[in-house]
């Protein structure tokens, strides 16, 4: 028995060892929501008698691809204990889940293996520059902080407001709206605190934290221990594309006919809350999303798929794919025959791989429209569909209020659309094709050199920089 485990144990650190990146982030993600799944499979998690098998296992994925949909309301279904296991989900799925793995290690051993750091970086999609180890230590550390500080200020205001058990509420609103995931413990999300000026700029301000990324908080820290102001060309390329589009979307919604009856004050709060929620695809709500004219959907939509940033908590194509593409469609205007971006340029491979990020996400929307409509099209009107696709594909978790009616084979399609937005189009993707590379390579080589009784020779395997 010692032997066979010795054995499986080899052969799992053989397997671990030559593990292609996408493999190790979309089965990470599996295990996860698995194991997210099993445990709210528990009676004790809940409050109610029974939960349905596919409102559980959707809970699991919302939770851990920190989107927010909701097919039932988590403050009557689930207890602490439930409550408890979502919050992990949402923190886990947030942070990215190599993070948390990594830092048990560091702890540890004080350092990472190889395959871990090649990983690491393949997931957190951090520059080449950049060292790991430090990069994951720095994590941590503005995680803890902001979610920290944010739980102190947000039990202040729940406190003061009458809240039942305020520490839990603000601990949790604290960790969803900086891992951006929109998933609320109160009955109607954050729509009681429409006329709450703290609570409402605290999350959105969690959630600009968790969706500019932590290459950008990284970098920002770097600048003030240095003393200097200057800042990497990526740090200026994300602030100035997210609140570029935040002060754009803002204007369009202070015009929607349902938030122009608010009082000014209350009009430009709600107006600033509901673009951020949308563009770090946070997915709270202060007012009911099918209240919104149709006009105003669509913009919610497109700050939805332009998304948050890279190496963040949000979701959508990601502020430096967008900007890239900006970019070379303004100096094809101008008749450039260089694409620059504040006066440096851009790289070719840069701007390819946005144009490509683009179609595959404009493919697999499209796509998932197709599926939804054939399903929900005699239930719900085209508009709310469309947007759900685009919430659940940018992990935003905003919705017109259709989610809870969904039929068995609408919901299985927003969970495939969550999943593939949490991982990335991009990611998803390459891991399709290293499958389809790997599975070629080996019928391949069977073809050309395998005998009868002979062992198969091992197929050579080539990292994957995403």
């Amino acid at each position: 028995m010692k032997e066979l485990l010795q054995h499986l144990f080899r052969r799992y650190r053989i397997w671990y060892y030559t593990l292609r990146p996408a493999y190790a982030l979309i089965l990470g993600y599996v295990c996860y929501i698995a194991v997210s799944f099993l445990l709210l499979c528990l009676p004790i998690c809940w409050k109610v008698s029974d939960v349905p098998l596919i409102d559980t296992i959707f809970t699991a994925v919302s939770s851990v691809t920190t989107t927010g949909l909701q097919t039932i309301n988590f403050a009557d279904t689930y207890n602490f204990l439930g409550q408890l296991i979502i919050l992990l989900g949402i923190q886990i799925g947030g942070l990215g889940y190599m993070t948390l793995g990594s830092l048990v290690i560091m702890a540890s051993k004080g350092h990472l293996p190889h395959n871990r750091l090649k990983i690491g970086k393949a997931v957190l999609t951090m520059p080449e520059s950049f060292d790991p180890q430090r990069f994951f230590r720095h994590i941590a550390l503005f995680t803890l902080s902001i979610e920290a500080l944010g739980a102190f200020v947000l039990w202040m205001f729940f406190w003061s407001a009458g809240i039942p058990n305020p520490l839990w509420a603000a601990i949790f609103h604290s960790v969803g709206a900086f891992c951006t995931a929109g998933i609320s413990i109160f009955p109607n999300n954050l729509e009681s605190f429409s006329d709450n000026t703290g609570v409402s700029l605290t999350i959105a301000l969690l959630a600009l934290l968790g969706g500019i990324g932590f290459i950008v908080l990284d970098d920002l820290y770097r600048s003030i221990q240095m003393k200097s102001l200057r800042t990497t060309l990526t740090t200026r390329i994300i602030l100035v594309s997210t609140f570029g589009a935040i002060a754009v979307g803002t204007v369009f919604l202070f015009f929607d006919a349902g938030i122009a009856e608010f009082p000014l004050e209350k009009r430009i709060l709600t107006a600033f809350f509901q673009t951020v929620a949308a563009l770090t695809t946070s997915g709270y709500n202060t007012i009911p999303i099918s209240n919104l004219t149709a006009a105003t959907l669509v913009i919610a939509m497109i700050l939805m798929l332009l998304g948050a940033s890279p190496s963040g908590t949000g979701g959508g194509l990601k502020s430096t794919t967008w900007s890239a593409a900006i970019a070379a469609v303004k100096s094809f205007l101008r008749g450039d025959e260089e694409i620059t971006f504040f006066n440096y340029k851009v790289p070719h491979g840069r701007t390819t791989a946005a144009f490509a990020s683009i179609t595959l996400y404009t493919f697999v929307f499209l796509i998932g429209i197709y599926c939804l409509l054939l399903l929900e099209i005699e239930t719900h009107g085209f508009e709310c569909i469309v947007f759900e696709v685009v919430a659940a594909l940018g992990t935003a978790g905003l919705s017109c209020g259709i989610t809870p009616e969904l039929s068995s084979g609408g919901k299985w399609v927003i969970m495939v659309l969550m999943f593939v937005g949490r991982l990335g189009v991009v990611a998803f993707a390459l891991g399709a094709v290293a499958l389809y590379h790997d599975i070629s390579q080996d019928l391949h080589i069977a073809h050309e050199t395998h005998k009868p009784g002979e062992l198969m020779p091992p197929v050579q395997e080539e990292d994957i920089v995403l």
